[in-house]
Order: C-alpha cells, then structure tokens, then sequence
C-alpha cells in the first residue's frame, strides 16, 4: 500500500529517525506534519523543522513545519489544529520524539529524570491523545511509537533506571491504546535490532566506532513504512523489531542498510 495523500504527525522529525520516516513517506506523495523544537539551527545538531519540510518537499511529499514542544498541552493541540486546516485531517501519528540519558540513580540529575519522562511518556501520551479523535476518523489509522519491546528483566533496569522507565511509558501507551482502540485504531511500537547513526549515538554513545558499527536511519524508515501501510484491524498491539517489520513485507537482506559493511553491528539498548 501507498501512502500518497496520507498526512502523517511525525514528532521529532526535523533529523535523525523521524526525518528518515518522513522522507520515505512522502517518496509516496503524504502529507508530513514535522512536529519538532528546533527551529534555529543547533550548534551541535544538524537539521531543522524547515529544513526537513524542504527535504520532504523535494521528493514528491508535502510539508507543514510546526514549532512544537511535545510536553506543551497548549503547543501540541495547536499543532494538530494546523495540520488538520492544512490537509484536513490525520491519517498517522508517530511519536519519535525521545530524550536519552543513560546514567545511574545518583548520577540523574531530577531535571534529566523530568524532561525524559515529560519527552517521552507524556509527551507520547498528550500526542496520541490529541490526534486520536481525527485519527478516529481516518480510513487505515495507525500510531507508532519509537519504543522498545517490554521486558521486565532487572538487567534492563539497574543501569539507567529513569531512562528506562520513561522509554517504557511510550511501549506501555501500546499496550493499553491497542487495547483501548482496538478494531478503531492501530497502536504498535517499532524498535531497531542494531544501533542506528543518529546525533545521539555520535554525541552520547560512542561517536565514530559506533557509527560505523550502526545502520542507517533509512531501515528504520522502511520498517515503519511496512507498518503504517497495512491494514489497521490485522496488526495492532505488537512490539516490533525494524527486521522483523520488514520481513512481514518480504525484506530478508539487510546489508544495504549498514554505514560500514566491514564492521561488524552493535546491537541496540533493550535487545
């Protein structure tokens, strides 16, 4: 399935994983609400709302750049309400947006333990709950959260446990809007087997030899692509892996995928 003249809701989609599913999206002609902070150009990121909507615009997809901080009620209903004037409603929403800081209970500054949870729970909270009732609406509607499987193994807890938490309220909003929307909505999560070259691996876990050890952004990209276009009552409720998403489409071969084909991959957080 296509989505041309879908409009998708894509938080955090000025760079890095966001950026790279709104860019295969409107390769099929949609509409890409990019709902992300960075408006000024960041010293140390690369991207912006505008460049990105400039981006989509040049591949065929049609772009709405909203300044908008996912913690903000006020920000986020104003978003969806300009995305639903412009292209008249909402077709998918993704929540990317993600705030990381792997460290120790006492090494957590309670600032970095509130912005992870606000970024991350609430914000995919307030998110979904706002586009839901245009969501409703919508022919095949899907919500996707960049998220990991659940797993309640200590080891995933005791060495970032305020990291973890707030990572696994977005997979929890899975569990229980697949539920609560079952039959109206799609609700899946989407994570990646290997380390993906993005700002925070470059700038927070590892720089170059973790680059070089990651896939691209674009597997993440197509995955959630194999995701959003199947039909919303056949899949819903599932913790998905980027490979496993793929092979539901027919893709076994991964290679083209790696920024170094001669290193070998690290395997992402959670897995």
């Amino acid at each position: 399935m296509s989505l041309a003249n879908k409009t998708l809701f894509i938080t955090g989609a000025s760079r890095g994983i966001g950026q790279a599913i709104a860019l295969r999206a409107a390769a099929d002609g949609a509409n890409i609400v990019v709902a992300a902070k960075t408006h000024r150009r960041h010293p140390k990121l690369e991207g912006t709302i505008h460049s990105a909507a400039e981006a989509i615009e040049q591949v065929g997809g049609q772009a709405l750049a909203v300044k908008c901080d996912v913690r903000d009620e006020e920000q986020v209903q104003a978003a969806v309400d300009q995305a639903v004037e412009r292209f008249g409603g909402i077709d998918v929403c993704v929540n990317n947006a993600s705030a990381i800081m792997l460290t120790g209970t006492l090494e957590t500054p309670m600032k970095r333990f509130d912005l992870m949870h606000q970024v991350n729970l609430r914000g995919t909270f307030l998110v979904s709950k706002t586009c839901l009732p245009h969501l409703l609406q919508a022919d095949n509607p899907h919500i996707l959260n960049i998220s990991p499987p659940l797993n309640m193994a200590p080891e995933w807890f005791g060495p970032h446990v305020a990291y973890t938490m707030a990572k696994y309220g977005m997979s929890q909003c899975v569990l229980g809007m697949a539920e609560e929307f079952k039959g109206k909505v799609a609700v899946n999560a989407l994570w990646p087997r290997t380390t993906i070259a993005t700002a925070a691996i470059q700038n927070l876990l590892g720089g170059d030899e973790m680059m070089r050890r990651s896939r691209k952004p674009e597997i993440m990209a197509d995955a959630a692509h194999a995701v959003i276009t199947q039909p919303f009552k056949e899949l819903t409720g599932q913790f998905l892996l980027d490979e496993q998403a793929l092979a539901k489409v027919g893709v076994t071969d991964f290679s083209a995928y790696a920024v170094d084909p001669d290193m070998p991959l690290a395997t992402d957080l959670f897995l």
